[in-house]
């Protein structure tokens, strides 16, 4: 897919960059990328995924812009109060990057439309906040083989993993599901969401970025993929560390009795 003198010129740190290159921003182009959510972690991964210029860019969120979201949704501004998520994000996305073709999908992510809407989509990155839409978003791309880029927030801490569940890793076994690394979902309300507990802006706006980094890391195919690891963030300490987890043989996906 080849750029316009425009964009050539608009993504030039890209093409210049050893190992993304044009090739790669060519890729980015012919992308096309659902993020679930567009609130704390799917507002920066949005925009600098319509930075990088991925060409087809989808968002499924069915909230409104309110007040308190200001703190952290950096994609909404005051002016959007009342508005659905996806239109605001729509009207960022095009005066960020006209090159961009955003698809606003108004509308909550459950088990009955899950899999319609990742299917028109080369890879997911999920920001929803809640155990019930990441369990339904990493079994549907399971089951139709779509890469998953997911993070999460906790009051001073983030994670984030890459999910390729369909595929196996060097040493011949599956990568693992959401599932191996959390078999079951907490004890509804023993977690408190973020209107209890409060969150840092900032934080969500790194997690959110890094998830955006990984989404183009796969798209290009630079770098160590994050499948089987997982890279947690603790603000207080301002600590970064990854571990490895692993296939488990009996997850309800890719296991040995599945």
């Amino acid at each position: 897919m080849s750029l316009s003198s425009e964009e050539i010129e608009r993504y030039a740190r890209h093409i210049v960059l050893h190992g993304l290159g044009g090739p790669g921003q060519q890729k980015l182009k012919a992308a096309r990328v659902l993020v679930i959510g567009a609130g704390g972690l799917g507002a920066p991964a949005l925009q600098y995924l319509a930075a990088a210029g991925v060409g087809t860019l989808g968002c499924a969120d069915d909230d409104e812009v309110s007040l308190s979201n200001l703190q952290r949704q950096v994609i909404h501004g005051t002016p959007d109060i009342g508005r659905p998520k996806v239109e605001s994000a729509a009207d960022a996305i095009v005066r960020l990057n006209p090159h961009v073709q955003f698809n606003g999908h108004n509308t909550r992510v459950t088990s009955d439309n899950v899999r319609d809407l990742i299917r028109g989509y080369d890879i997911i990155a999920d920001g929803s906040d809640n155990f019930t839409t990441r369990y339904v978003v990493s079994d549907a791309c399971f089951y139709e083989k779509k890469p998953l880029v997911t993070g999460a927030v906790g009051v001073f801490d983030g994670s984030l993993t890459t999910l390729k569940p369909f595929a196996k890793g060097p040493d011949g076994e599956p990568y693992p599901t959401y599932r191996c690394l959390f078999p079951e979902a907490p004890p509804e309300g023993s977690i408190p969401t973020c209107s209890e507990a409060g969150i840092i802006g900032a934080l969500t706006g790194v997690i959110g970025s890094l998830m955006a980094l990984e989404v183009i890391r796969e798209i290009a195919g630079f770098g160590e993929t994050l499948a089987g690891k997982l890279l947690l963030i603790d603000a207080l300490s301002m600590r970064f560390e990854k571990l490895e987890f692993g296939w488990d043989p009996t997850n309800p996906l890719n296991g040995t009795e599945s």
